[in-house]
């Protein structure tokens, strides 16, 4: 069972790299709504879980070690680098006491090593910036100005990680 998912998520990308979807609809996504009933961004999230489920197959240290039973159990993950995805399912599988871990001691564990590889705010007040991740829905590719640690966002200010701004134009006075 656990693997069943993981498995549906690398067939997703064989039917959407090699455009399969393409005889009987336009897009991919269109495909995995009649097909499947899936939502938009639920072949997405299964794709990326699967390529952490590989990482996670291939790179984790123990030969018995725990793996994923589900996609949203290792959604956290992918704010990591690959490199790093093994480490802090270890650290999960060890604060779950050598148990699957749930949802939130993942979320916790990658918290905690976000924040301890947090990425220092190189902007200066005034700058513009494109936000790359948003965590306000439909925000992504806006411009935002740089305001202290927040950021002047239409139709609110919010406080971007640092990961997810690209500098688009230099030193602009609002």
């Amino acid at each position: 069972m656990e693997r069943a998912v993981f498995e549906a998520g690398k067939a997703l990308m064989e039917l959407r790299d090699r455009r399969l979807y393409r005889s009987t609809h336009k897009t991919f996504e269109e495909y995995c709504k009649d097909r499947f009933g899936y939502s938009r961004r639920q072949p997405y999230l299964l794709m990326e879980a699967a390529v952490i489920f590989d990482n996670l197959l291939e790179k984790c240290d123990r030969s018995d070690h725990i793996l994923p039973t589900n996609e949203w159990q290792i959604r956290p993950l992918s704010k990591l680098d690959p490199d790093i995805q093994p480490e802090a399912w270890e650290q999960a599988v060890e604060s779950a006491k050598g148990k699957v871990p749930s949802h939130r001691i993942v979320k916790d564990v990658v918290q905690r090593i976000m924040e301890r590889t947090k990425v220092p705010n190189t902007y200066q007040l005034g700058e513009v910036c494109q936000i790359l991740v948003s965590p306000l829905t439909g925000k992504v590719r806006c411009c935002t100005a740089i305001n202290c640690c927040t950021s002047a966002s239409y139709p609110r200010s919010i406080t971007p990680d640092m990961r997810n701004c690209n500098r688009f134009i230099q030193n602009i006075t609002i």
